[in-house]
């Protein structure tokens, strides 16, 4: 097994009911549901720990060896919190000398639905992978108000570094584990450059302030105006679309939705749960968008477009991206998963029509076809090499989607419009900022063969509010691993580098 990533996915559905998909329609979509959410583009290869290597995996080579010392800034505290799930990361931590474990022992540990997907074997064979001793650094990240029950931090592994993912049920059991290679986030501005340079030829990074206007600031930038694609970031522009039709009176947060066969997407390059539910499935408007922002469901996404209208939708992109004219007409996800991968053929008829032409294609060509794709075909997408990249997709720039980060916070201010705050921070994308300096975070990315892009909105105890946005591309390969930590480890430190 050369990858660790433990979860129950019975927590992962459970998450979605509880206020995502189909639960109350006034229950807000919750940050201890939505963190316990694993996203295929963080499940990344724990690369060489299997064999002892040290120093801090998936490392670009810039700078100085880590110590614990230097890397004390970045941590909320180098100890484990006194509470049920700093104990058990405490006992895991101590745990990994002693594998292989007994059953008992394991069974005393982890909860009944965890190992009912991850057996007592499996742990044991993964814990066997794992370099020796393992000590705690530090915790990157946990909210004691908000959730008690999760943390994440960073422990040695023999010389290794890796990041450790927790959280607890109710009981104390441990019911989500993953654990990752740690990248130490850059400490000045020139080292974050670097490190960006190294993960792919096409890449992008912004650092912006927000004025109270809702102006974004430049504190740095690398290529911050060039448009690169999106992947599911584009979901902002759906976001902002439907809360100026709240807020017109033209749709209701509780208004409900009906999960229809012709609106069904595919959950499987990028993940979802809708298009697993049977059609006439009800589902409210405020429960489709949390969906679609916070596990990035590309169901949720097309009902929401369905819902607004595609112009809509593109008089958003209009408002907030200097790159607009790239998205027209702006593409459903069904309609891509169609064009790239299921008639490609008929991708090359649509990139040969003009713009203006291509909406009248989608209508008749292509959105009257199945997209029917075995689970075969869906894995092999996920890890097949970029298509199309350049071509089709979404597109903007990091400081269009700065503008987007910054307007929906200007929305979300006014009353009628204030679930798009819940919405938004349900998920802190794993940035591990410590929620005590940076009590609001939101997190929007996207990613296929070729393409990742991350971007966080948060605020600082100070009131002052920050926008960071990453890209990569590379339409020639398929990005490492490496590249989603790097990526992460960059928009993290960028957060040290703005205050």
């Amino acid at each position: 097994m050369n990858w660790f990533r433990l979860r129950s996915r019975r927590h992962c559905r459970v998450a979605s009911a509880g206020g995502l998909a189909h639960g109350d329609a006034e229950r807000p979509a919750s940050r201890k549901a939505a963190r316990r959410i694993g996203y295929a583009w963080l499940s990344v290869v724990l690369a060489g720990a299997a064999a002892g290597c040290t120093g801090s995996p998936g490392s670009t080579g810039h700078g100085p060896a880590t110590t614990a010392a230097s890397l004390a800034p970045v941590f909320m505290s180098t100890a484990a919190p006194d509470a049920p799930v700093g104990r058990q990361l405490t006992w895991f931590l101590r745990a990994v000398a002693d594998a292989p474990l007994s059953r008992q022992v394991i069974q005393a540990h982890f909860d009944s639905a965890f190992l009912a997907q991850i057996s007592p074997d499996q742990i044991n064979s993964v814990l066997a992978h794992l370099p020796t001793p393992a000590s705690l650094i530090g915790v990157l990240s946990q909210d004691p108000e908000h959730d008690p029950t999760a943390l994440i931090a960073v422990a040695a592994f023999g010389g290794t570094q890796l990041e450790v993912s927790i959280s607890v049920n109710g009981a104390g059991l441990i019911s989500g584990l993953r654990i990752t290679p740690y990248q130490t986030p850059p400490t000045s501005w020139a080292q974050a450059d670097r490190d960006l340079a190294a993960l792919a030829p096409d890449a992008s990074l912004l650092a912006a302030r927000v004025s109270p206007g809702g102006s974004c600031i430049p504190v740095h930038q690398v290529a911050a105006s060039t448009a690169r694609p999106l992947g599911s970031m584009f979901k902002l522009f759906v976001l902002g679309a439907l809360a100026h039709q709240i807020a017109a009176g033209r749709v209701s947060w509780n208004q409900e939705l009906t999960v229809t066969d012709a609106l069904k997407s595919t959950g499987e390059i990028g993940p979802g749960l809708l298009q697993n539910d049977p059609a006439g499935t009800r589902v409210s408007v405020r429960q489709t968008a949390a969906q679609m922002i916070s596990i990035s469901d590309n169901t949720a996404a097309d009902m929401l477009v369905h819902l607004v209208g595609q112009p809509a939708v593109q008089a958003q992109d209009r408002q907030w991206s200097a790159h607009a004219a790239l998205n027209v007409p702006f593409l459903t996800t069904r309609e891509l998963f169609l064009l790239k991968y299921v008639h490609p053929a008929l991708a090359g008829q649509y990139l040969r029509l003009a713009p203006s032409q291509r909406a009248a294609f989608l209508a008749s060509s292509v959105d009257p076809l199945p997209l029917s794709l075995t689970q075969a075909q869906l894995r092999s997408l996920a890890t097949a090499p970029p298509t199309d990249i350049d071509t089709l997709e979404w597109f903007a720039s990091p400081d269009d989607i700065c503008r987007a980060f910054a307007g929906l916070r200007q929305l979300a201010a006014q009353p009628a419009l204030a679930p798009l705050g819940s919405i938004m921070s349900a998920n802190n994308g794993s940035i591990g900022l410590d929620p005590a300096q940076w009590p609001t975070v939101w997190f929007k990315g996207g990613s296929e063969p070729g393409v990742l892009t991350l971007g966080y909105l948060a605020t600082n105890s100070n009131g002052q509010t920050y926008v960071v946005v990453a890209m990569l591309s590379n339409p020639a390969a398929a990005l490492s691993p490496a590249a989603t930590l790097g990526l992460l480890a960059i928009v993290r430190g960028a957060f040290h580098l703005v205050r």
